[in-house]
């Protein structure tokens, strides 16, 4: 039960820096700069890791699960509790935030600078 604390916790501490850190540089119009945010998401992970690494293995990331388990790393019986607890922890992370900052429409999404059927063009080249 300890491996799935850690995996929900993980997940919420990597979303609510991460994100937040996106999300404090707009609306402080751009204090952070991209490269803050990219040291946030990365020390973060560092630190992620250092923490729960030996619980559960740090996924932290259905990607990371499911990659693991695809590779025969990681015991299939685990992969959907797993995704479950990291979605529990993105979920309360991103809540958190807009409990936090309540008044912003777009929390740091991407949005597409062109048409819809340019953007789903490129993000599929890309």
């Amino acid at each position: 039960m300890q491996k799935y604390y850690a995996e929900i916790f993980g997940t919420f501490i990597l979303l609510f820096s991460g994100a937040g850190a996106i999300v404090t540089n707009q609306v402080s119009n751009g204090t952070v700069t991209h490269v803050g945010i990219a040291l946030v998401f990365g020390l973060v992970v560092t630190a992620v890791i250092y923490a729960i690494g030996e619980i559960s293995g740090a996924h932290i990331n259905p990607a990371v699960t499911i990659a693991f388990w695809v590779s025969g790393r990681f015991p299939g019986k685990f992969v959907l509790p797993y995704i479950v607890c990291q979605v529990i922890g993105a979920l309360a992370a991103c809540l958190l935030l807009k409990v936090i900052f309540p008044g912003l429409n777009n929390y740091g999404m991407t949005l597409p600078a062109g048409s819809d059927m340019q953007s789903l063009i490129l993000e599929g080249v890309l």
